[in-house]
């Protein structure tokens, strides 16, 4: 054999193990489409919620006693500033105005926990017995 022949034959070799790659890619694409075409997404459920309708402020509702402590446990009732000794007063005279009007606290986070309940106990002393709402507030 000559040497033409084994390098012929060699590079024939060589030719046979590679493997062309670029028809099994295009499958792999079709696949793909195919999988994206006929896939179904689940919707997500939802609830529908019904919210009551706007409502207009009453004028009781105005009327109504709000009280704040602020960060350096100052006191406001109806936006008013009060000594921590009269705020039983305080809420007596605003209860006499609007007996219908409800109490509302809004006490800052930074606030002492001893002033919303000395607050709280005088709302109790003023004769108002049904639960009073405290919130947060942020300001």
């Amino acid at each position: 054999m000559s040497r033409i022949d084994q390098v012929t034959q060699m590079l024939g070799n060589e030719e046979e193990a590679k493997i062309d790659l670029t028809p099994m890619l295009d499958v792999v694409f079709i696949m793909l489409i195919f999988f994206i075409v006929t896939a179904t997404f689940v919707k997500e459920l939802a609830l529908d919620v019904n919210k009551p309708p706007d409502q207009a402020i009453t004028e009781s509702d105005k009327k109504s006693i709000t009280i704040v402590i602020r960060a350096n446990d100052d006191i406001l009732i109806n936006g008013l500033s009060v000594d921590a000794r009269a705020v039983t007063a305080q809420i007596i005279r605003a209860k006499a105005e609007n007996p219908k009007g409800s109490v509302s606290v809004l006490a800052h986070s930074k606030s002492r926990a001893n002033t919303l309940v000395s607050v709280v106990n005088s709302i109790k002393e003023a004769g108002i017995k049904d639960s009073v709402p405290i919130n947060e507030l942020k300001n």
